[in-house]
């Protein structure tokens, strides 16, 4: 296990700059607060890191105002902790209290630091982390005007400081020494499941705080299914195993894939890696900075010939098709998600955002000019290599 992790907080200096971001953003669309609800966007302007976010009983809620510093509304349990970070103004209730739980405080705290629209995430992959009555009530009180914030927490964590990018760059590399790993830890014979759970000891091992998702597959020449949990069967060789973990260090996730061949690769699975080698060169030539997500895919397709054979099959029962093998890395401040092939050969780009706030990752102090441009702009070139344990062929 390495020691050699950077300091876990952040300055100040740093969440006064994400307010003033947001300050100036409320001033355009003309808001007079933020309401915020779920772990990420809590965190992101506090620093509030606990994972008492795992217990439903409580809600916990942040007020951006336009003007001035951010105020906490949130159960006494929690008060402790939030002291100990830079918000000063702390209002609190006793927890559970399912007749009022909060609502009343928050109202009050809205009405005296926000008299016109509190913008409140309403798009894609946003939540509001609190009863549906409770909602329904608050937004019912009189003065409480809750409004959609018409994207703009979106565009605002989409963009990443040089200091998040150094606490992404740790979480991949704590990832990316777990799965260095790997060879040595695992044998055929093992089953997928006790695969999974060394996996996630490797992690924890390497410097991860903790390890909320671990996806993955086995099967012959490829696999068809990543989601289901791990099983019992063992690895035979021909496998390929797809190991993709999402790790947490010092509240920021890492999202990317390692694939192994168990025992040598058959020809299929290397002509399999190497069109999607190509088609990764190809990206990285044709990506520029402020280019959309539909032009990106498009020009992918084009440029990777993907004339692949109905007998080159990554799913079990031998369909013609294929999910393609996938990786991701850290590349020129870049975090790259995956590349998957659909049946038309068409290639499409995986862009998301974890809960963890920080799979997508951009171009450092830089606010893009058009309303919505491609997220992640960068995809990993796999290099074929085989591995120290003889029974392992790598897809680093």
């Amino acid at each position: 296990m390495t020691t050699e992790l950077p300091p876990v907080g952040f300055d100040p200096a740093e969440y006064c700059a994400r307010v003033a971001h947001a300050q100036t953003g409320m001033a355009a669309q003309g808001l007079a607060a933020l309401l915020l609800t779920t772990e990420p966007e809590v965190r992101y302007f506090s620093g509030y890191l606990t994972r008492f976010w795992e217990s439903p009983t409580r809600p916990w809620f942040l007020i951006v105002p336009a003007a001035g510093d951010p105020v906490a509304v949130i159960p006494s349990i929690g008060a402790a902790l939030m002291r100990r970070g830079w918000v000063t103004d702390i209002r609190t209730w006793r927890a559970p209290a399912p007749e009022d739980d909060g609502i009343s405080l928050l109202a009050e705290t809205l009405r005296d630091l926000a008299p016109g629209p509190v913008g409140v995430p309403m798009g894609h992959e946003t939540h509001v982390r609190m009863p549906l009555a409770d909602w329904a009530r608050l937004a019912d009180m009189p003065g409480v005007d809750l409004v959609s914030d018409g994207g703009l927490m979106r565009r605002l964590r989409l963009v990443k400081s040089e200091a998040e990018i150094t606490k992404i760059r740790a979480a991949c590399a704590v990832a990316n020494r777990a799965f260095a790993r790997v060879p040595d830890e695992i044998r055929v014979g093992m089953g997928l499941d006790n695969v999974f759970r060394r996996f996630q000891m490797l992690c924890l091992e390497e410097g991860a705080d903790w390890v909320p998702y671990l996806a993955g597959g086995a099967e012959q020449g490829g696999y068809a299914d990543v989601i289901s949990p791990a099983g019992p069967e063992p690895l035979v060789e021909g496998d390929v195993l797809m190991l993709d973990t999402g790790l947490v260090r010092d509240g920021y996730f890492c999202d990317f894939d390692r694939n192994f061949s168990i025992g040598p690769p058959s020809d299929a699975v290397q002509t399999a890696h190497a069109t999607l080698l190509e088609a990764t060169q190809a990206g990285f030539i044709k990506i520029t900075y402020g280019d959309l997500e539909v032009s990106i895919s498009r020009g992918l397709s084009t440029s990777c010939n993907m004339s692949v054979s109905s007998s080159l099959s990554f799913s079990y029962n031998a369909s013609p098709s294929f999910n393609c093998l996938r990786s991701a890395c850290s590349v020129r401040r870049l975090i790259i998600l995956s590349v998957v092939s659909t049946p038309t050969s068409a290639i499409s780009i995986c862009v998301s955002r974890s809960s963890y706030n920080s799979s997508s990752i951009f171009l450092p102090k830089k606010r893009f000019a058009k309303p919505e441009p491609i997220l992640c702009l960068v995809f990993v070139s796999f290099s074929f290599k085989r591995l120290k344990n003889p029974f392992f062929s790598g897809f680093a």
